[in-house]
C-alpha cells in the first residue's frame, strides 16, 4: 500500500514523468498493465500560465486518466505557484515539482536540478506552491541526491528535503544519481537507505536504475522506500508493471511477452496516438516508442531499423504486419536485463 495525501494505491510502483514520452497514450497503456498512478510529462510553468493551444492541451485531463500527477519545472517561485494552481484547478490529482532534471539546457536556465544548488529559492518555490494549491491536492517533489558529491551539495539536499516535509508536501521522490552524473554511472541506492532513516515515517519514493521487475523488488526491499517511480525502464516495456505485481505478490515472473502480444499492444498504443494527435503527427511521435518496443523482439535489430524508417501510418502498419504477424511461428520474446536480473540469476545458480 502506498499513500500520497488522501490517495491510496494498493501497488507501490508508479510511472514517472518522462519528458517527451509520458503522454496520454503511454499513460493509458501503463495503466492497462497495472500502474496505479501515472505522471504527465514535465512541463514548463510558463506553458501553463500563458494562453494558447498548448496550454489548453496540457490542462485537458481525460476522465479515464485519473489519478494523474502534473509535474512542473521553472525558476520563478511566483510563476511556478501560479502554474501549480492552474493544474490543480484543471483536475490534476497531484502537483509534482521537478528539482531533478539534469539536462544542460534546463540547468542553464536555472530550472530542474539547478535548484538543488539554490536552497533559498528552492524552499521558496515549495512554500509558494503548497500555499497556492488547495489543501485537498497533494504536492510532491522530485529531486536528485544533490548537485554533485560534495559536502555542500549534501547539506543543500537535506535542507531542501526537510523543508519539503515541513512545508506540508505529501511525498518526495529521490533519484540516486547526482545532477552532475546525469544518466551516467550507477544510482546510489545506499543513499536512499540513508534518506529513509532520516525522514522516518514520511512518504519516500525511490528512483534510478529500475529497468526490470527484479530491480523494482530489490529497491523496495533493500532501501525501505514506500514506493518507486519507474522512468526509462517502462518506455516500450509496460509489461514491467505486470511483472512487478507478480513478484511482489509472491508469484513467479511471467514469461516475456510473445511477439503477437507485443504487436497487439503496439497497435493499441499507436491507435491511441492517432486519436490523440492525428495520423501524421502520431506516425512521427510513435517512432521513438517503436524503437524502444523493438528491444523485446527476438529480431530486435531489424525491427528497430524498420521503425526508424517509418514516415507515415502506412509504414507503421506495414512494420506491424511484417514483424508482429500473429500467424507466424515466432521465437520467444526477449526480456530487458537489469542489475536485479543478474543478481537473481546468480542466486539461482548458487542454489
Amino acid at each position: 500500500m502506498l499513500r500520497i495525501g488522501d490517495l491510496e494505491f494498493e501497488f507501490p510502483v508508479i510511472q514517472a514523468a518522462l519528458s517527451g514520452y509520458s503522454d496520454g497514450p503511454m499513460r493509458a497503456i501503463a495503466r492497462r498493465f497495472g500502474a496505479p498512478y501515472t505522471l504527465h510529462e514535465v512541463v514548463l510553468d510558463r506553458l501553463v500560465v500563458e494562453p494558447g493551444r498548448l496550454r489548453r492541451r496540457i490542462l485537458r485531463v481525460a476522465p479515464e486518466d485519473h489519478p494523474i500527477g502534473g509535474q512542473l519545472m521553472g525558476a520563478d517561485p511566483e510563476q511556478l505557484a501560479e502554474a501549480a494552481a492552474e493544474m490543480a484547478a484543471a483536475g490534476f490529482d497531484v502537483v509534482d515539482i521537478n528539482f531533478g532534471c539534469p539536462v544542460r539546457k534546463v540547468l542553464g536556465r536555472c530550472r530542474g536540478g539547478y535548484l538543488l544548488s539554490q536552497p533559498e529559492t528552492a524552499i521558496e518555490i515549495l512554500r509558494r506552491v503548497r500555499d497556492a494549491v488547495p489543501s485537498r491536492v497533494p504536492v510532491t517533489l522530485k529531486m536528485r541526491r544533490g548537485t554533485d558529491a560534495s559536502p555542500q551539495s549534501r547539506h543543500n539536499f537535506f535542507r531542501i528535503l526537510d523543508a519539503a516535509f515541513d512545508t506540508g508536501l505529501a511525498a518526495v521522490t529521490v533519484h540516486g544519481r547526482t545532477v552532475q552524473q546525469r544518466y551516467v554511472g550507477p544510482a546510489d541506492w545506499s543513499f536512499l537507505r540513508e534518506v529513509r532513516a532520516h525522514v522516518g515515517d514520511r512518504v519516500l519514493l525511490g528512483s534510478g536504475d529500475l529497468f526490470t521487475a527484479h530491480d523494482i523488488v530489490r529497491m523496495l526491499r533493500e532501501t525501505g522506500v514506500d514506493g518507486v517511480t519507474v522512468a526509462r525502464g517502462c518506455i516500450g516495456n509496460p509489461w514491467i508493471f505486470r511483472e512487478a505485481r507478480a513478484l511482489l505478490s509472491g508469484r513467479p515472473l511471467p514469461e516475456p511477452p510473445s511477439v503477437p502480444e507485443q504487436g497487439r499492444v503496439i497497435r493499441e498504443h499507436f491507435e491511441l496516438a492517432v486519436r490523440a494527435y492525428g495520423e501524421s503527427r502520431a506516425a512521427r511521435i510513435m517512432r521513438k516508442f517503436g524503437i524502444k518496443y523493438s528491444e523485446l523482439h527476438p529480431d530486435a535489430g531489424a525491427v528497430r531499423d524498420a521503425f526508424i524508417r517509418t514516415r507515415n501510418v502506412a509504414d507503421w502498419r506495414a512494420v506491424l504486419d511484417r514483424w508482429y504477424d500473429p500467424g507466424r511461428a515466432w521465437p520467444p520474446g526477449r526480456r530487458k536485463q537489469g542489475p536485479g536480473d543478474l543478481i537473481a540469476a546468480g542466486a539461482r545458480a548458487e542454489a
